[in-house]
């Protein structure tokens, strides 16, 4: 079984910008975003993509809340 991030992944084309969606989608919630940008974030530790955009919630908890990435593998 795929997670989000892995799904968003494989949808991605090769050398183009993608960025993880929100709203309208199963990542509307602000802690499921968070969590699946981390495994994106992951995922650019290991060389398949990389990241070329991150910003955050301000206060607290300081979330992802919009995150951009180039798939490179």
């Amino acid at each position: 079984m795929q997670t989000l991030a892995q799904r968003i992944y494989l949808d991605s084309e090769f050398g183009s910008l993608s960025e993880l969606p929100s709203a309208g989608s199963h990542l509307e919630n602000p802690f499921v975003y968070d969590a699946s940008a981390k495994e994106i974030k992951a995922m650019a530790t290991e060389g398949l993509v990389t990241i070329v955009d991150e910003q955050r919630t301000v206060g607290q908890e300081g979330l992802i809340s919009r995150l951009t990435f180039k798939r490179l593998r």
